[in-house]
């Protein structure tokens, strides 16, 4: 057989799967799994993805400690940022402003999770900066899976608002968070109080910039362009990965500025816009690539070493989080039962905790060392519910219907 694959020119024999082998392979269990999870238990899509991404890690085939390396992490950052673009442009300001209550349900359902993640972390005798920064990774919501489960369900509706606005800025409350504890390891370890205030200020301000040259570009798109037009489509897809790239390049925020730009967008412009899913075909596949890889961002080690911890964290952070959003309710303009089912959709984590952490390993490996099982188990602990609580909180505000869904 050797010397008959030497005359057919084989470099390896038996032949050996390349990485587009595999992408392929992903690709397909992924969309046959969410086809099936979302027509036979009338779930959402991403339920599938992620169990695809749990089996190849079940096969051992998952990222694990490698947390997004090469491909992986470019796929997740490209995906992410298409996801948190739609998100940000559907962010209002000017309600912020009409309604201060809402921005104060915002400020004490995050800060009052990320503290109750603190003290679990604190309680299990992690150091207080560790435990600060875990707080950042575990509180932060899953953006990502909000606005898809919002966009494949077409939610619409009191909740459905609250929920996109709140995880954005539960989002950017997060990256700050976890920017402010690198500087002060900065400062704490080197005494360079310069680099330790220079960098969350170059972080955010860079950050600012970069979103904004992509709001201006992306209005000149729409003001120029027609939107339904397939090429305007992929011009916009190009934008978007275009800044996200540049963001990886000059060490910025991947998370805000997508984010960042589709606020400003969204409150610069005279009409919002109603995006194409996920800006076509290229971006649905980097959609299903993200959640694969969300999936299988667990391994054995990992859950032995941190699932107790994460188990602890997020029911800590869960009761906290749902005893402001039911709260606040009334204050903030929508009932008790609507209350209820936004508490559920703060529920999951996902991608975005995947992103932090990678970001922090790359800084500050010791630091992130001590939080990569809790995290990785966190994620995997809520791989498959998340997505469903989302839906079951939308069910319970009503702002979704499953006959009607059915129909579709």
């Amino acid at each position: 057989m050797e010397s008959l694959a030497a005359y057919f020119h084989f470099a390896h024999w038996p032949p050996r799967p390349d990485l587009l082998f595999w992408i392929a392979l992903i690709l397909l269990a992924g969309a046959l799994l969410g086809g099936v999870v979302q027509g036979r238990l009338q779930l959402p899509r991403i339920v599938g993805y992620a169990g695809a991404g749990m089996l190849v890690a079940g096969f051992g085939k998952g990222i694990g400690d490698g947390l997004l390396l090469g491909t992986d992490r470019l796929l997740v950052d490209l995906a992410l940022g298409l996801l948190l673009f739609e998100l940000g442009a559907r962010v209002s300001l000017r309600w912020l402003r009409a309604n201060p209550s809402l921005l104060l349900t915002s400020l004490l359902e995050s800060l009052l999770g990320f503290w109750a993640v603190f003290a679990v972390l604190s309680g299990f005798g992690l150091e207080p900066r560790v435990a600060l920064a875990g707080s950042a990774l575990l509180g932060v919501s899953a953006a990502a899976v909000i606005g898809r489960v919002a966009t494949e369900l077409k939610s619409a509706g009191q909740v459905t608002e609250r929920m996109l606005v709140l995880s954005a800025l539960n989002t950017l409350y997060a990256v700050l968070l976890l920017k402010l504890v690198a500087g002060w390891l900065h400062l704490d370890s080197r005494g360079d109080w310069i680099q330790g205030v220079a960098q969350p200020l170059y972080t955010f301000a860079g950050s600012l910039g970069v979103a904004a040259l992509l709001a201006g570009a992306v209005a000149l798109v729409l003001r120029r362009f027609e939107l339904r037009d397939e090429n305007t489509v992929l011009l916009l897809l190009g934008l978007v990965l275009l800044a996200v790239t540049l963001a990886r390049l000059l060490m910025l925020s991947t998370l805000l500025v997508p984010l960042l730009a589709g606020v400003l967008l969204r409150n610069t412009s005279e009409r919002p816009c109603i995006w194409p899913r996920h800006f076509g075909t290229a971006g649905g596949v980097l959609v299903l690539m993200l959640f694969v890889i969300a999936g299988a961002a667990w391994s054995a080690a990992a859950l032995s070493a941190g699932v107790v911890i994460a188990g602890v964290a997020l029911a800590a952070r869960a009761l906290v989080r749902g005893a402001v959003l039911t709260g606040m309710a009334h204050y903030s303009g929508i009932s008790l039962r609507q209350g209820l089912g936004l508490a559920m959709t703060a529920l999951p984590i996902s991608a975005t905790s995947l992103v932090l952490l990678a970001e922090l390993r790359q800084s500050h490996p010791a630091l992130a060392q001590d939080l990569t099982p809790i995290v990785l188990s966190a994620m995997a602990i809520m791989a498959l519910p998340g997505p469903a609580l989302v839906q079951a909180g939308l069910w319970i505000a009503g702002e979704y219907h499953r006959r009607a869904e059915k129909n579709r």
